[in-house]
């Protein structure tokens, strides 16, 4: 079955619904939801998305995420979607702000978030193919050695985020 997937306006706010392929194949505007994974002592959870992915297959990422659907509030997509792809659930989420990505696959609001985990990580077989904890320097550095394997939006969106993080 397709997925009803919650569209958004230019304002960022809610505004009708689609199906997930009609989403894409028209890059209709939506939401999606992006949480860096830190553990206690900084580092950062990169996963690399599987080749069946729908859009980015086998790029690696440091956010885990999704769209929003239908009737889905931000927080509760953003939990959800932690607990599809990484396994992580009972962790509380911290707002990093919104922000607003678009390119030729993909057009959406994105409301993203960090939380601290220390605990096991259970890939989604479906999603997740590898993953690694990194420091905040060696992900920025594989970022500018090699940006074609990261996630455009995920780096687009929080690469401020990330260079703060350095200082």
């Amino acid at each position: 079955m397709d997925e009803l997937i919650a569209l958004y306006d230019g304002d960022g706010n809610p505004c009708g619904t689609a199906p997930r392929s009609r989403m894409r194949a028209e890059n209709l505007q939506h939401a999606a939801t992006a949480v860096v994974v830190r553990d206690s002592g900084g580092r950062i959870y990169v996963h690399r998305r599987t080749d069946t992915k729908d859009v980015y297959p086998g790029r690696r990422d440091f956010a885990a995420g999704g769209v929003i659907a239908a009737g889905e509030e931000p927080d509760e997509a953003a939990a959800r979607e932690l607990a599809e792809e990484l396994g992580i659930t009972g962790a509380p989420l911290s707002p990093l702000g919104r922000g607003f990505y678009a390119d030729d696959h993909t057009t959406y609001h994105a409301f993203c978030y960090t939380v601290t985990w220390d605990g096991p990580i259970r890939w989604q077989p479906e999603e997740v193919a590898s993953g690694e904890w990194l420091t905040i320097e060696a992900l920025v550095t594989a970022i500018k050695t090699d940006p074609d394997d990261f996630m455009p939006d995920t780096t687009g969106l929080l690469s401020t985020w990330l260079a703060e993080q350095e200082s």
